[in-house]
C-alpha cells in the first residue's frame, strides 16, 4: 500500500487516458503524448499541472489582455492545472483542491486511487457524465534530480 513518503517528489505525465462505461473506445484529453508535472511536498501540498504537446504561443505583439477571446479560449482548453493539500488514506491519494485554472475545482476533493511499481506511479479515477462513468488513468514517472554542480542560470 502506498504512503505519503512514496509520493513526495516530482513526477512527469506519460499518458492520460480515459475509459468509457458505455463504449470500448479509450480518449486522450491531451494528447498521446501530454505533458505534465505532478508534485507532492512533504507538508502535504501538491500541484498538478498537464498540456497538450503543440499549444500554439501567443503573439508576441499583442499584451494577454488585448489577444482575441478564441486565443485564449484555446489556451485555456490546451492546459490543466490545481493544487491543494493532499493526504494519503488506505492506499489512495486525496485532493483538496484550492487553486485551480478550472474555477469549479476549488472546494472539490479529487480521490485517486494509487498504484506503486518502481519509479512509476499510477493513479486513477472515475467520475459521473451524465449516464455515462469514466474512468481515468494517468501514469507519471518520478522525475530524475539535477545532478549535483549542474547550475540552472536564468535567461
Amino acid at each position: 500500500m502506498i504512503s505519503k513518503d512514496d509520493l513526495i517528489g516530482t513526477w512527469q505525465l506519460e499518458s492520460w487516458t480515459i475509459g468509457y462505461s458505455d463504449r470500448d473506445e479509450l480518449s486522450f484529453p491531451y494528447g498521446e503524448e501530454p505533458q505534465g508535472l505532478l508534485l507532492y511536498s512533504s507538508d502535504g501540498w501538491m500541484s498538478a499541472s498537464i498540456a497538450r504537446p503543440d499549444r500554439a504561443p501567443f503573439p508576441q505583439d499583442l499584451g494577454y489582455r488585448k489577444l482575441p477571446d478564441a486565443l485564449k479560449a484555446a489556451a485555456f482548453s490546451s492546459y490543466f492545472h490545481y493544487a491543494g493539500r493532499y493526504r494519503v488514506v488506505d492506499g489512495d491519494v486525496v485532493h483538496y483542491v484550492t487553486q485551480s485554472l478550472n474555477p469549479g475545482f476549488p472546494g472539490s476533493e479529487q480521490l485517486r486511487h494509487a498504484e506503486l511499481d518502481g519509479q512509476t506511479l499510477v493513479l486513477s479515477g472515475k467520475d459521473q457524465a451524465g449516464d455515462v462513468t469514466r474512468f481515468h488513468s494517468l501514469v507519471w514517472h518520478r522525475a530524475g534530480s539535477t545532478p549535483e554542480g549542474v547550475v540552472i542560470e536564468d535567461d
